[in-house]
């Protein structure tokens, strides 16, 4: 954390949760629909960091079950999607996630849901707006603090 310089390159596989205080905030619609300072990175291999926050951070009425999708995770289980309502009322379909019954060693995301940051207004860690991972796929934050290459781009599905 902090302004070092980590390369994704150095993250862990099978990936790693580990707790993050620093303000995550998502905003659709003009309006703040999560804001935490007690959010997770999930730090894995080639990927930059997925940030999730506890849904008791979420604005009410903000989340609502998505039956547009659903992904299995080697490593952290089944993942249920979520659409997300922004302030003006518009719905975006699938654009979180959550783990209800996350695998045995990411028990810690349990409660918590992650943003891709891509279709939002914006995302930001500690006050700093992030940049998509490349692709419709993962949802990794980029941020200053992060050096790829990352995986997730035209070309880099077979890494």
């Amino acid at each position: 954390m902090g302004q070092m310089s980590e390369s994704v390159w150095d993250y862990p596989r099978p990936p790693r949760v580990e707790r993050d205080g620093r303000r995550v905030r998502v905003i659709l619609g003009g309006a703040v629909i999560a804001d935490s300072l007690q959010a997770r990175r999930v730090l894995e291999t080639s990927h930059p960091p997925v940030f999730y926050v506890p849904l008791s951070d979420v604005a009410d009425g903000a989340l609502s079950p998505s039956l547009a999708r659903g992904t299995f995770c080697e490593f952290k289980g089944v993942a249920s999607y979520l659409d997300a309502r922004g302030g003006d009322g518009r719905v975006l379909e699938a654009v979180a996630w959550t783990y209800p019954d996350p695998s045995p060693g990411f028990e810690d995301l349990l409660g918590t849901v992650a943003f891709y940051p891509a279709p939002m207004d914006e995302c930001t860690v500690g006050g700093e707006v992030v940049r998509a991972q490349p692709g419709d796929f993962y949802g990794g934050w980029i941020t200053s603090e992060v050096t790829g290459p990352f995986k997730g781009g035209p070309g880099t599905h077979g890494w």
